[in-house]
């Protein structure tokens, strides 16, 4: 329980109706959630504007109302307060009512295209291996030391992301490890949250569905930036292109990550095979059972993460060589034949390709590289064509299948996949429906040696259609199909 005054700080009042000295047990913004004592936020969002529903908040027990434009009919009972912006609002009032838990442990964040779930996950896992106790929120899963939470979103919004942090903060976690989207910046869903880290990983074409243009969604990943105080330490991946964009005229320490450049973390790939990579990060060896320069990449951000908190390199590269990949970034499934099965959610043109090039620099030249890939339904429909040329450009046999169509017919989304490919990649692709099916025909086609990498949907277990969610998960049904039962 927590006064109305005590949690309206910062968050920028223009009218107050009503007192403020008001015992205040729950925070909302869904109005089917209000109880007895709650304030409702009306926050305008992307499919519902919440001031809609603040007569219903009312009838079921809300005693405050924050919103940006005052109903017409006020309850005498109920104190309104006008605010510039509900979202905003809504941010801080959650810190607040949480007694702002984000100050009473180290809360660092992870934004970029790619690269966001495979470095949280491993972050966790490499903390808690120095000896600490760790929180995480992330796509996959949130745990809150041993304690899994189910996870709805990249991340949540402001209340449950507060909520989360206060038992973090109870269960005596000394980090957080976050990813924070796009979206959540755009929506000021982390607002309320000190960060005392940053890390960009990259960013490329993803989103622009909700954002618009490219220029749109770089500055909302900027906002995580501009929003870190001179006590924090933003770092930067200075492979990708973006990061002086990202890094200019913020208040926060900057520090790089690079295979390629100079900078305070730099690394070096000696070897890179499907065994794992062999390593050099400032000056030091270290082997690493993960794949790939997307992950030497990853790694060299954790290395930096740990010594930036104040770890000891050889220490963090001890720790490093024992971790393993996050559920469906890269997943190997051995078959006893000899073919080389691989699950990746890889669901960007750019990560596909990421994906693609790691193979092809690994494979011995022999071998046929077999791609099942599909697209996203109700999303940016402008990375269709993209997604099927680079998956027939860097591939022996293309597959193009369903990939969580949601509301959208399977077979649209499939058409417009394959109207990027010219003659010569329509020759070297198929197009099947069924997803299940499509995995089974790249089993039939490969032989030993040979590698099928599943995109698309990693650690998902399962098909999105029509608002009804199947199970589905690739790494089981690639795994049975190419070890098959006796």
């Amino acid at each position: 329980m927590k006064l109305l005054k005590d949690i309206l700080y910062r968050s920028r009042i223009k009218e107050v109706i009503g007192t403020t000295n008001l015992a205040i047990e729950k925070v909302c913004f869904d109005s089917r959630e209000v109880a007895k004592f709650s304030v409702f936020v009306a926050v305008e969002g992307t499919t519902v504007n919440g001031h809609h529903y603040i007569e219903k908040a009312i009838e079921l027990g809300a005693i405050a109302i924050v919103c940006e434009a005052l109903p017409k009919e006020l309850h005498e009972n109920v104190t309104y307060v006008k605010v510039s912006s509900s979202a905003e609002s809504l941010a801080h009032i959650a810190a607040n009512f949480y007694d702002n838990p984000s100050e009473k442990l180290k809360v660092i964040a992870v934004t970029g295209t790619n690269g966001k779930t495979s470095i949280v996950t491993m972050l966790f896992e490499l903390f808690t291996k120095l000896g600490y106790n760790c929180g995480m929120l992330s796509t996959v899963v949130n745990r809150i030391g041993e304690r899994e939470v189910r996870a709805t979103h990249t991340t949540s919004d402001a209340v449950k992301v507060n909520s989360l942090i206060a038992e973090m903060v109870e269960d005596g976690c000394d980090f957080c490890f976050m990813e924070v989207s796009s979206h959540a910046l755009e929506q000021h869903r982390v607002d309320g949250v000190a960060f005392s880290q940053a890390v960009f990983t990259n960013i490329t074409h993803d989103h622009l569905d909700y954002h618009g243009t490219f220029k749109s969604y770089l500055g909302a990943k900027r906002k995580l930036f501009t929003g870190l105080d001179h006590n924090a330490i933003a770092i930067f991946n200075k492979d990708d292109k973006h990061w002086q964009d990202m890094a200019r005229d913020i208040d926060a320490e900057v520090r790089g990550y690079s295979l390629k450049s100079m900078a305070e973390f730099k690394g070096k790939i000696i070897e890179n095979q499907f065994d794992g990579l062999h390593l050099q990060f400032n000056g030091h060896e270290v082997w690493s059972q993960l794949i790939g320069e997307f992950n030497a990449s990853n790694l060299l951000a954790l290395f930096g993460v740990a010594i930036s908190a104040g770890e000891d390199e050889i220490d963090v590269l001890t720790q490093l060589s024992t971790l393993k990949p996050a559920p469906g970034r890269f997943q190997q499934v051995k078959s006893d034949k000899g073919i080389i099965g691989i699950v990746d959610y890889a669901h960007t043109p750019d990560a596909l390709s990421n994906v693609l090039d790691t193979i092809s620099k690994i494979r011995t030249g022999n071998e046929k590289v077999i791609t099942v890939v599909g697209c996203g339904g109700d999303r940016d429909r402008s990375k269709r064509p993209k997604m099927a040329q680079i998956a027939t450009k860097l591939s022996d046999q293309a597959i193009i299948t369903s990939d969580n169509p949601r509301t959208e017919d399977p077979q649209t989304i499939i058409d417009e996949m394959v109207e990027g490919l010219d003659p010569n990649q329509l020759k070297k692709s198929l197009s099947i429906l069924d997803r299940g099916q499509a995995i089974k025909t790249a089993a039939a086609l490969a032989n030993s040696g040979d590698i099928i990498l599943v995109a698309g949907k990693g650690h998902e277990t399962y098909q999105d259609i029509q608002g009804v969610k199947h199970h589905f998960d690739d790494v089981e049904t690639l795994s049975n199909l190419i070890n098959p039962a006796e």
